[in-house]
């Protein structure tokens, strides 16, 4: 197209209809050309589907695609189908005769536009077609459902055809004004921006038919008095308000749409970033020049008024890289304007390291052979840009640190701009966070996160062949290298590895998070001292693949907008290690004994696959006697506030004794989550060999004791607690215990007394209101000396309790005394418990009121002061006589001096406690220490 006189209207001189038909024309003359450059770049079907698009929405026709009802709005504005039109028509429905309507019919379609790539140099064959209905403002809610069901069949048709359509409703009227429900495009954020989504149309919409755009009146120069310029237009009828269609002007942007655009790119660019990245610095170029912004729509407007009217120089989105390559230029960013221009030639998709199809060059392809050669580039450029396709884990591993830092970039400078001019549109403070977590979940490396490099940049990096190493580095630390191709031996130190890690599943995940590996890689495996087979390695891959299958479904802003929790987690136990195998255990107990073994403690190393609600993959791994229960805190740890357990799976490889091992883990898992499970200060006891590991929920945390032996045990369950703790054994601990009966029974507000005799020894043990532990070995002589003394002292503490705090409730004060005996086992059954009355007094028992109170002494030692039927003995009067001086009391007091056991009746503790309430384990402790010494005392 050749350039044409310059037009510059001015308002206050007066208008010309004539340069305003001047200017439709050359309007229109752009369109159509570019209209053909569109149909050009089509097959036939696709073409028949834009050529006949106007028709079908000027007439309703039962035999023509899109018919909905006899009451479906039609009628495009002004318009009047051609020939070529009508036998398109006729080849679609043979049947079909165009009736020209008599007299004037109502024509609520206003306006057909076309916007985006189509007429491009970006346009290709699967660009789609974003089409805008311009409808009349007029049009009832049940006209408009109409003419939406007919642009869904429209769309269906369309597909039938080749074409990807998207059709959009618009009320001018209500576009006008900034109202919209819907997204205009297929590539729209939604509300969040106005006048720049106007813009886009301004510079890439083909009209069809209907009334043309108003705006193409108004000069550039003239935006800033948009509205009193189109009113005197229309006031003065240089234009007929019937003919035009006035969508709004550009005259000024407000800041929050840059940040609403800029939001939209970034989340699109993680997945698609060179499409997206463009369009992204084209954003920035604008927010840059703001307030003193001039759209590239104001630029194409302008070309056209000074007759510049030549295609290439008008395609939109060669406009669009012209005004980056001025701003990053300026800025001398020449990193970021090479990563524009490969966004560019992409988008574009002419390869030019091959030769044109047919051999014929279109003019997409010329036009970027010129802009190349400016860029000096050269057939390696082409060629590694071409073969994207083909791109592997080192080439996308160069190309994703420069979009990473685009990125970040675009991220911080949307913040920046949001703060420094506090640009505020609907979202933007919601959006700036979920954006902020999108890309952190994307892009933010951290321990234990499975990087994915693969941000929408090769759509397949699988390796054909690859060789995975197991050897140590220069510290002796081991290490997992994976090289690329089928290696020997001899040949690994010629070549870098593609990735290095120190444990082997954080380099199995990396290769299957980022499809580096898949059904048919050939994986050739050097496993050096470490245990690992090839046919461990093949099943861990395809339980990978089963239990988190790629590519993952996309994160809602919902998830999004909520702490990341677990969704999904793989236990992967004794990788690469056989239990019946190793040494050390082995030698110790024997390789019979192993295989007979718990299940749970053959458990070596746990290797932890945790996929997250923000799609992050994580990978922790456990090794040790402690592999097991260090794994389960942090497990139950991660489920704190959430909902909904995570799916959970449990694999083992292991040759001898896998798959049970497998089920005895997932069993412990499940068992230890639903124990812990919504319970305040919730234990569960977890038994592996002879050692113990008890897991404790408290305020904010999971809390895990490692217990060595038995004797460790019950001095931790003797510890107070000041509120019920619930206790869950695992089912398998303290198998064929005693101590698993007792443990069992735990209930709040209940004070219980177990006690089983073995000949002249007895073993008294107290489940106390806060479910702690108490126990004590006796002589034996019968049940009621055994039991009366203990009854007697917790009916005295109990009674001391409800005095000195008589507010508390009742099941607090004065819980029930429940009493037990441990009947042993005999043959296969089981140990029992049997209950048994409180024992009874009587009025000549020979018991003596033994009294003690405990106050706190100098340099953190206790003070004790006993009475002996009210008389007093203090540790300030005897010293260290004070325990032999009470025992000969009560000796002396006993018919012919017997020597039995002394026992303490009543203890107060309020001197070392406080006025707060003690714990009864904590009075029965205070109670077996002075009882301790006193007969001590008197043995001595």
């Amino acid at each position: 197209m050749t350039r044409t006189q310059h037009i510059h209207p001015i308002l206050e001189e007066g208008i010309d209809r004539k340069v305003l038909t001047t200017l439709r024309a050359r309007f229109l003359a752009v369109n159509s050309a570019r209209l053909e450059r569109a149909l050009q770049a089509m097959s036939t079907r696709q073409q028949q589907v834009l050529k006949l698009l106007p028709l079908l929405f000027h007439v309703n026709h039962p035999i023509l695609p899109g018919y909905v009802s006899a009451t479906t709005p039609a009628g495009l504005a002004h318009f009047v189908p051609d020939a070529e039109q009508l036998a398109e028509a006729q080849r679609l429905s043979r049947s079909f005769a165009y009736k020209p309507a008599r007299g004037k019919l109502p024509q609520p379609i206003l306006g057909l536009f076309l916007m985006g790539s189509l007429g491009t140099v970006a346009q290709d064959e699967h660009s789609d077609l974003d089409v805008w209905v311009c409808h009349d403002p007029a049009l009832d809610a049940g006209q408009i459902e109409e003419l939406r069901r007919k642009c869904e069949l429209l769309q269906a048709w369309a597909a039938s055809q080749g074409s990807e359509a998207h059709f959009f409703l618009v009320d001018p009227q209500r576009f006008n004004q900034g109202q919209r429900e819907a997204r205009l495009t297929s590539d729209d954020c939604g509300t969040t921006q106005h006048y720049l989504l106007l813009d886009e149309f301004y510079r890439t919409a083909l009209w069809l038919g209907g009334r043309i755009p108003l705006w193409w009146l108004v000069p550039d120069y003239e935006e800033h008095r948009y509205d009193e310029y189109v009113a005197t237009l229309l006031a003065k009828r240089f234009v007929r308000a019937d003919e035009v269609l006035d969508l709004g002007h550009l005259g000024q942007v407000p800041p929050g749409e840059f940040v609403g655009a800029g939001l939209w790119q970034l989340y699109k660019a993680i997945a698609s970033p060179y499409k997206s990245l463009f369009k992204l610095l084209l954003v920035e170029v604008y927010a840059s020049q703001y307030p003193q912004l001039r759209c590239l729509a104001l630029d194409f407007k302008q070309a056209i008024y000074q007759g510049r009217i030549e295609l290439n120089e008008l395609d939109p989105y060669i406009a669009a890289y012209l005004a980056i390559e001025r701003y990053l230029g300026a800025r001398g960013d020449h990193e970021r304007l090479e990563l524009a221009r490969r966004c560019l030639y992409l988008k574009i998709n002419r390869p030019l390291s091959r030769p044109p199809v047919n051999r014929n060059k279109s003019w997409q392809r010329s036009l970027l052979e010129r802009l190349t050669h400016d860029w000096h580039w050269d057939e390696r450029q082409f060629a590694l840009l071409d073969n994207r396709g083909h791109w592997k884990v080192r080439q996308v591993s160069q190309e994703r640190r420069v979009l990473v830092n685009e990125l970040t970039y675009g991220y911080r400078f949307l913040s920046d701009f949001t703060r420094r001019l506090q640009a505020t549109s609907p979202l933007t403070s919601r959006d700036l966070g979920v954006l902020g977590r999108r890309l952190y979940a994307a892009i933010e490396r951290k321990a234990g996160k499975v990087e994915v490099v693969n941000l929408g940049i090769s759509p397949d990096m699988a390796e054909h062949s690859l060789t995975l190493v197991h050897d140590y580095d220069a510290a002796g630390d081991v290490r997992w290298s994976l090289y690329q191709g089928q290696l020997t031996a001899p040949e690994l130190s010629n070549f870098a590895p593609l990735k290095r890690s120190r444990e082997l599943v954080a380099l199995l995940a990396w290769c299957h998070r980022n499809g580096v590996v898949d059904v048919s890689t050939h994986l050739s495996l050097f496993p050096g001292d470490s245990g690992l087979s090839e046919a461990e390695l093949f099943a861990l891959f395809s339980d990978l693949r089963r239990a988190l299958p790629m590519p993952l479904c996309p994160v809602d802003e919902e998830a999004l907008l909520a702490a990341s929790k677990p969704s999904r987690v793989l236990l992967l136990i004794n990788i690469g290690l056989d239990p019946t195998q190793q040494a050390p255990t082995a030698s110790a107990i024997g390789e019979q004994s192993m295989l007979n073994a718990a299940p749970e403690s053959l458990v070596l190393s746990v290797d932890q696959v945790t996929l997250n609600s923000w799609n992050e993959m994580l990978v922790t791994r456990y090794e040790g006697p402690k592999a097991l229960p260090l794994c389960l805190r942090d497990y139950l740890d991660s489920l704190e506030r959430v909902v909904q357990a995570p799916q959970l799976q449990v694999f083992c490889f292991a040759r001898n004794r896998g798959q049970a091992i497998a089920r005895r883990v997932e069993q412990i898992f499940e068992d230890a989550r639903q124990s812990l499970a919504s319970v305040a200060h919730g234990r569960y006891l977890l038994q592996v060999r002879q050692h113990f590991h008890m897991l404790q929920r408290e305020a904010n945390a999971l809390r895990l004791t490692h217990l060595s032996d038995r004797a460790a045990l019950l001095e931790h369950l003797g510890e107070a607690h000041h509120a019920y703790s619930p206790l869950r054994l695992d089912r398998c601990a303290l198998e064929g215990d005693d101590l698993a009966l007792i443990l069992a029974q735990g209930r709040p507000g209940c004070l219980q007394v177990f006690y089983r005799t073995a000949g002249e020894i007895a073993e008294l043990s107290v489940l106390d209101e806060c479910n702690a532990l108490w126990r004590q070995q006796l002589p034996y002589r019968d049940e009621r000396t055994l039991l009366r003394p203990l009854m007697r002292f917790l009916e005295s503490m109990l009674y001391r309790r409800n005095a000195q705090q008589p507010g508390q409730s009742q099941e607090l004060v004065d819980p029930a005394i429940l009493f037990y005996r441990i009947q042993p086992g005999q043959g296969a059954r089981p140990a029992q418990l049997e209950r048994r009355a409180a024992p009874q007094g009587e009025v000549n028992d020979p018991f003596y009121d033994v009294q003690a109170i405990v106050e706190a002494g100098e340099n953190g030692r206790s003070q004790v002061t006993l009475y002996c039927n009210h008389q007093e003995f203090s540790g300030l009067e005897y010293g260290a006589e004070l325990f032999a001086a009470v025992t000969r009391t009560i000796i002396s007091r006993r018919r012919d001096g017997e020597r039995y056991p002394c026992y303490i009746t009543d203890l107060d503790l309020t001197g070392l406690h406080g006025s707060g309430r003690s714990q009864t384990v904590q009075y029965l402790r205070y109670k077996a220490r002075l009882e301790a010494a006193l007969n001590a005392a008197m043995e001595s």
